[in-house]
This record gives structure tokens, C-alpha cells and sequence, in this order.
């Protein structure tokens, strides 16, 4: 079985030391932060979806050629209630929870008042992100959680709301050159006219004395009303280029109505989300130094998206890439009970969802309204995706399949030439060619990679130079986990950290280097 997706994880709260084989470059010094599901019962109860483990937050540093493991709980007030009350008492994505049996009915009552309007768990279990010079564990709630990145201690709770009126936020935020945060949230309830919202923190937002977030300096780009009022776009991620940010409001879509009453409908909130299959798909771009939205209407045939790979400006056009699905069950393939089948059920069961696609759009900036309707508006030769004017001057999208895969695939933006992804089925970790549509995998026996992160090198002249780097662990009990070091490049293993405890399977991450070198 799948066991050990879903155990319960252990802490290692002081460094350990990880025993290094081959030969780490003498220039990665600095922390992989990683984040995850890592504590999935609590006295007699259980978690019943893997998105809804409490998290467990990994550090690995770098430092002159040696590695040293740590990992800690994130201190959430979800994680403290559950602890204290030795049981799940905090409602997740996919297990919602109701009153202490033992409870009077006037208590009863209040826990069902309260829960009228979702005040969602703190539990950040998604990423780790970066405002200022503050680094927060994340999920896509308005609660955040700072924690200090060397000792992994958490250091307090910071609500969203209190700086930008916003209900829902992505984990997965774009840095600038500058250093400066771009990221989106959704504005549902008590904000006024629903929408999205785009904003960015500078850099710069650095209180020295440590008595106030970076996010007291959050600056509003510019907001989007929904296309569906009462029905806005899910999104897990977006993409930004130099100059625009590109939102996509895809046609799956969380049902507010829904929301609002699952409590007393005794369903959980992922089944809020729903796949309107008859809808279209919205390109929003717009401009990041304006905050202005692109008038042009980019819109493309329904699908899924939860990670966007890449984006880029050439030659008048954005092109940006996307792994996309054909429906919505994908969220299906990690509820425990699915995750309890044996590795090859479980993988033959698995064949049943959609697979994943890797897909290129490429939106033209200069509109010729000049030329007839149903004309490819797409001049860049090394790409079959299209941009067809219709006639109410809209513009249809079709992509280019890159890469097609056979299960779950995590992917996320490394180069513009290439990008890199985890693909579970085959448990390989893959770079792909964009050019030459080839691919060099690394692939291990018995184990799972997780998010592969990519560290340049500081002299680095190819997109490439530097290595890659992903924490690596073993449905195999015999098996240590390790991390694994590659060469961007090449795409050779130079080096491997085995760590001499158990690390659980995490989600996503960021590296932060060590200044002081």
C-alpha cells in the first residue's frame, strides 16, 4: 500500500546531519524549504482527504558541501485546537467536521451558526512563500503562517483580510528581478461586488524591528470582476512574463451557495467545486506596471488547470504553458481510501482519470481588426497553436500539445527553453526539450521524487546551468529517503544526502540562499 503517503510524520526539530555521497557544487549554500500533508489522524479520527494532513514543514541546508535535515509541525491554531482536543475538530478541504457529540444543544447551535459563513482552517500545508523578507507557510485560504526559515519554529498568524480585502489567495506567488511578490486572490463575502484580485509586495516592505508583516505594505494591481457571479473560476496558480500577469478563469468553478450552507448539508468544501463542461475558458492578461486588462476577449474550449509552467514575451506574442485536464477528478484520485489500494491498483485504478496534458497558448498583442474573421492571428513559426479572429473581434484560442502524460503530473516553471516535472505513474522526474519536444528523465527504483526545484548557478549563461534538486523518499521500508542533486544540465545525478530518519512526501517549496557567502 500507499502507506507512506498517508501515516502520521515525525518531527526532527534539531539539525540532522545527512550522510553525502558525489559532490554537492561548492557554490549552493543556503535552505530548500520544503512544505506538505504530514499528520492525517489525531486520536481516534482521521483525515479522509491527503490535502487535508496538517502541515509538516522540511528544511535541507546547504552549507560547504555537507546537508542537514530538520523538519517541524507548522504550530497553526488548527494544529494546536486538534492537538489540545485530541481529535479533528477543524473542518478541511475534504473532511468536514461537526460538533462534539458531547456538546448541549445551545453549543450545538452556535458551532452551526458560526460555521453559516467559513472561517476557514489556518492548517498551510500547500507552499512555502516569500513577502518582504518574511517567510510564510500557505495554502489558498485568507490565513497565513510566518515561520522563521532556519529553525522552523512558528512565529504567528497573519490574516489576509487585515491588509487587502480578499477571502481566498493562492500559494503560488511570482518574484520579480527585484525581488518584489506578485500574487491573486478571490473577494466573496463582505467585500462589496465579487472579484478577483491581483496585488504585489515589494521587496522592499521589511520592518527591522520584526513588529509588523511585510504585507502592511501590499499595493493592489487591479481587480476582475467574475464572469459568473455566483460561480467563480477555482485557480491554483497564474503566470506572469515581463509585463503582463495572465489569469486564467477556467470553467471550473467553486459554487458560493454551496459554500455557505455545506456545514448544514454535512458536505465537505471540495464538493463546492464543480466542471462546467458547456462553458468557455477566459484569458485575462493584464499589464503588470498599469494594472490595466488587456480589452482584447482571449478565450479558449473548457478544460483544467491547476499549474502553469511557463510564460514568456516573443515577437508581439505571450505564449505561456499549462498542464490541463480534461475534468475535474483528479481530486478524487487522493481521497485516503483511494491512496490505501496497493501501488499497482492503485495506478491501474488511476488510469480511469484524465490525463494530464502539457499545452502551449500563444496570445497575439497587436489585433489586426483589419483582417477577416476566422484568420490565425499567430506568426511564430515553431508552434501550432492558434489565435483565430471571429468576427465579434474575440479571439479563439486552440494550443500545441507538448506533452502528454499518463498520471498525476506536478510541474512548475524552471526555464524558458525547458521545463521540469514529477510524473507519479512512472516516478521519474523529466526534463522537456520545448524545441525538439525530446525529454531526459531521472528515475529511481521504489521511489517517489517530489517537486523538483531549480537552483542557477551564479555564473550561469545557459537557462540551464545549476542543478536540480528534489527530496526523495521509498514505498520501500529497506530504502532510506534522501535528497537527490542533478545537474540542470546534463540531467546526471551528482550527488545524493541520505538522511538517516523518516521524511514525508511534501508538496512544494522554494529555495532561499545563504546571503552570507
Amino acid at each position: 500500500m500507499l502507506s507512506f503517503f498517508w501515516r502520521n510524520g515525525v518531527e526532527t526539530p534539531e539539525p540532522l546531519k545527512a550522510d553525502v555521497t558525489g559532490s554537492i557544487p561548492p557554490w549552493l549554500q543556503g535552505t530548500l524549504l520544503r512544505n506538505g500533508p504530514g499528520l492525517f489522524s489525531v486520536g481516534n479520527t482521521s483525515y479522509k482527504h491527503w490535502f487535508d494532513g496538517m502541515a509538516l514543514i522540511h528544511s535541507f541546508t546547504f552549507k560547504d558541501g555537507d546537508v542537514f535535515y530538520r523538519s517541524k509541525f507548522l504550530n497553526s491554531e488548527t494544529y494546536k485546537k486538534n492537538i489540545a482536543a485530541n481529535r479533528i475538530i477543524v473542518s478541511e478541504f475534504g473532511t468536514m467536521v461537526h460538533p462534539d457529540p458531547c456538546k448541549n444543544i445551545f453549543s450545538k447551535a452556535f458551532s452551526y451558526f458560526m460555521n453559516a459563513i467559513p472561517d476557514f482552517t489556518d492548517n498551510n500545508l500547500i507552499n512555502i512563500i516569500r513577502y518582504g523578507e518574511d517567510y510564510y507557510a500557505s495554502s489558498e485560504v485568507n490565513y497565513i503562517n510566518q515561520i522563521d526559515p532556519l529553525t522552523l519554529e512558528t512565529l504567528g498568524r497573519t490574516n489576509y483580510r487585515n491588509h487587502i480585502a480578499i477571502n481566498l489567495a493562492t500559494a503560488h506567488p511570482h518574484y520579480d528581478e527585484e525581488g518584489t511578490t506578485y500574487n491573486m486572490g478571490t473577494a466573496i463575502m463582505n467585500f462589496g461586488r465579487p472579484k478577483y484580485v491581483i496585488f504585489k509586495v515589494p521587496a522592499n516592505a521589511i520592518d527591522k524591528e520584526k513588529k509588523k508583516p511585510a504585507l502592511r505594505k501590499v499595493e493592489l494591481i487591479c481587480s476582475i470582476p467574475f464572469h459568473s457571479t455566483l460561480y467563480p473560476s477555482y485557480f491554483h496558480s497564474f503566470g506572469m512574463t515581463e509585463n503582463y500577469i495572465i489569469f486564467v478563469e477556467q470553467a471550473f468553478k467553486l459554487d458560493i451557495l454551496k459554500l455557505a450552507t455545506a456545514y448544514f448539508r454535512d458536505v465537505n468544501w471540495g464538493s463546492c467545486l464543480k466542471f462546467d463542461k458547456d462553458d468557455i475558458t477566459l484569458i485575462h492578461l493584464v499589464n503588470r506596471k498599469t494594472g490595466k486588462t488587456v480589452s482584447t476577449k482571449y478565450y479558449a474550449d473548457t478544460f483544467v488547470v491547476f499549474h502553469h509552467i511557463n510564460a514568456y514575451e516573443e515577437d508581439g506574442h505571450v505564449v505561456f504553458d499549462l498542464i490541463t485536464y480534461q475534468d475535474s477528478n483528479l481530486y478524487d484520485m487522493f481521497y485516503i481510501h483511494n491512496m490505501k489500494q496497493d501501488v499497482d491498483k492503485f495506478i491501474e485504478t488511476n488510469k480511469e482519470f484524465s490525463r494530464p496534458t502539457c499545452q502551449r497558448f500563444v496570445l497575439p498583442l497587436s489585433i489586426d481588426k483589419e483582417a477577416p474573421p476566422d484568420t490565425n492571428l499567430v506568426k511564430l513559426q515553431d508552434t501550432t497553436a492558434t489565435a483565430v479572429l471571429k468576427q465579434d473581434s474575440s479571439i479563439y484560442c486552440t494550443p500545441d500539445t507538448i506533452f502528454e502524460g499518463d498520471s498525476y503530473i506536478q510541474n512548475f516553471i524552471i526555464f524558458c527553453k525547458y521545463f521540469v516535472f514529477i510524473q507519479t505513474k512512472y516516478l521519474t522526474i523529466a526534463k522537456v526539450d520545448i524545441a525538439t519536444r525530446t525529454h531526459q528523465v531521472w528515475i529511481e527504483e521504489e521511489c517517489y521524487p517530489s517537486e523538483p526545484v531549480f537552483v542557477a548557478s551564479p555564473d550561469a549563461v545557459e537557462e540551464d546551468e545549476g542543478v536540480i534538486l528534489s527530496s526523495v523518499v521509498s514505498f520501500n521500508p529497506q530504502k532510506p529517503p534522501f535528497l537527490v542533486v542533478l545537474d540542470a544540465k546534463s540531467f546526471k545525478e551528482i550527488a545524493r544526502a541520505t538522511i538517516d530518519t523518516a521524511i514525508h512526501m511534501d508538496l512544494h517549496g522554494l529555495f532561499i540562499h545563504d546571503k552570507s557567502t
